[in-house]
């Protein structure tokens, strides 16, 4: 089984660590257009600073952020679960889970990045700024760079896929027509008063709470049609939706309540 997270916008940044490099990165097949984003966004935040003000739609008291872009290659590096911040990273609590949940999650979770495509949790990086929805300079929109070989490294997964990306990320990779039978995308519904919405912080928070709940169990579905009785044993209420069209994968509503 395996999980798409989303990245978070918000990122702890290393004080110290190893520099980055490439060749350490998970999903090896992603190294040629790592690169081309990378270089992208390098050139455009050291040569062009207020044009990378816009085009990664920051305020003017955020242009600390293009000054780390520009130095990425001198940045110091922390596994990716530990640089990545916000509601969903709180809520899965990575460090207090027991030594062989963190062991797990390198199997079994998979990261959505701007900038790296798609990472494993113990993945080294730098923090940044790069917001799945940019264009940049020279390459167009990421979705338009990232899909075909996000898709590819999806294809070679094995097992159920469950996505629970933001729309950005998805938009990067979306589930390939060829898998869509064994993947849900899910979507976090809040119910109250008869009427379901998505809320952000509850569906980020019941994000992080149930990745830290498949991570804490030995064993996992081997199939798409066990998930959602193995949330249900987990305590998350889901209900399967039918897709819009044939080649895209079912979707999965997780249901909670207000308390």
């Amino acid at each position: 089984m395996l999980i798409l997270l989303p990245p978070s916008e918000g990122k702890h940044s290393p004080e110290s660590g190893d520099r980055f490099k490439a060749a350490e990165l998970s999903f090896p097949g992603l190294k040629t257009t790592r690169g081309k984003v990378w270089k992208a966004l390098v050139d455009l935040c050291s040569k062009n600073p207020d044009e990378a003000v816009a085009v990664l739609g920051l305020g003017p008291k955020q242009r600390d952020l293009i000054a780390s872009n520009a130095t990425l290659r001198n940045a110091p590096t922390a596994p990716a679960i530990k640089v990545y911040t916000g509601v969903v990273y709180e809520a899965l609590d990575f460090a207090s889970l027991p030594a062989a949940a963190r062991k797990r999650a390198d199997s079994r979770v998979a990261i959505a990045s701007a900038l790296f495509g798609l990472l494993r949790p113990s993945d080294p990086i730098p923090a940044y700024r790069l917001s799945g929805d940019a264009t940049l300079p020279g390459l167009g929109t990421l979705a338009s760079v990232w899909r075909d070989s996000i898709q590819e490294q999806l294809r070679a997964t094995r097992g159920p896929i469950l996505d629970l990306r933001s729309g950005a990320y998805v938009s990067l990779g979306p589930i390939p027509p060829d898998i869509a039978h064994r993947a849900f995308v899910g979507r976090v519904l809040l119910e109250r008063g008869g009427k379901r919405s998505v809320v952000s912080h509850f569906n980020k928070a019941t994000k992080g709470r149930l990745t830290r709940a498949v991570l804490e169990q030995g064993k996992v579905p081997s199939s798409i049609e066990a998930i959602p009785d193995f949330l249900t044993d987990l305590g998350f209420r889901s209900e399967v939706r039918e897709p819009k069209k044939d080649s895209d994968p079912l979707g999965l509503d997780i249901i909670v309540y207000e308390t």
